[in-house]
């Protein structure tokens, strides 16, 4: 079995978020799944298998599968593009967060992802202790999300992991600000799923789109995903739904003996 890995959300290897896409000709039972996961040690490993004009696709992280997954999404349809299906321009993808599109655009993969709704949450003195800093604005759904007035607080941020995967709200903790250069910036922790920092998050625009999309008055912008590796993301608000766009380059690809 083939496993390609994919810097998604860049065109330089070694930047934007490393995903693993094994693409199957058969599901493999959940167990082998979560192993090779764990053996990838990668933020996400994506399975596909072909089921008629679409492509059941699973993600799974070091720590447990997962309803939603940006940069392993945007790496499994460059795969296919690449090594599959050259001609395709359309991909769709059957998931546990429902229907998935990603169209080839020039040299962009357009992601057509839900939009997540996210509601005011009360800051508490643990949240502060743990991210080192004080938002101006806390918010939740499946996440926190944390809003800081200084792109600079976000870069720098050094927070408590310990702390954060103690806490019994959100499933991640992202955290963005408005920028100079780009229009926000943003970070996203995952230490409940033992991913301490994600290079880059595809799933958190689906949060972070509406919210930017109100407060700046545009419905497309450009982020920065200021982790270590860094990537940038195209973002567009389309009510219900957020195009999230990126590209993507392969580092490797390698054969798994089990």
């Amino acid at each position: 079995m083939k496993c390609y890995i994919v810097d998604a959300f860049t065109e330089k290897v070694f930047e934007g978020n490393p995903a693993a896409v094994c693409i199957l000709e058969e599901s493999l039972p959940d167990g082998l799944m979560q192993n090779i996961a764990i053996e990838n040690n990668l933020s996400e490993t994506a399975y596909a298998v072909k089921r008629g004009e679409a492509y059941h696709l699973r993600w799974f992280t070091p720590g447990s599968e997962i309803d939603l997954c940006g940069h392993g999404t945007l790496a499994t349809a460059f795969t296919i593009r690449n090594f599959y299906d050259k001609e395709s321009e359309l991909f769709l993808f059957d998931t546990l967060s429902g229907r998935l599109e990603v169209r080839k655009i020039d040299d962009l993969y357009q992601l057509n992802f839900p939009s997540k709704k996210i509601r005011e949450y009360q800051l508490t003195d643990k949240m502060v202790e743990a991210l080192g800093a004080v938002p101006s604005e806390t918010y939740i759904g499946r996440d926190l999300v944390f809003v800081f007035d200084d792109e600079a607080q976000v870069r720098e941020l050094t927070p408590d992991i310990t702390a954060i995967k103690a806490f019994e709200e959100g499933l991640g903790v992202f955290v963005t600000a408005k920028a100079k250069d780009y229009d926000f910036v943003a970070r996203a922790f995952w230490p409940k799923l033992n991913i301490n920092e994600d290079p880059v998050t595809g799933s958190m625009f689906c949060s972070l789109i509406p919210y930017w999309t109100k407060r700046l008055g545009k419905s497309k912008m450009i982020a920065k995903q200021v982790s270590k590796r860094g990537g940038v993301v195209y973002c567009e608000d389309k009510g219900e739904r957020v195009n999230i766009s990126g590209k993507a380059v392969l580092y490797a690809v390698s054969e798994l003996h089990i």
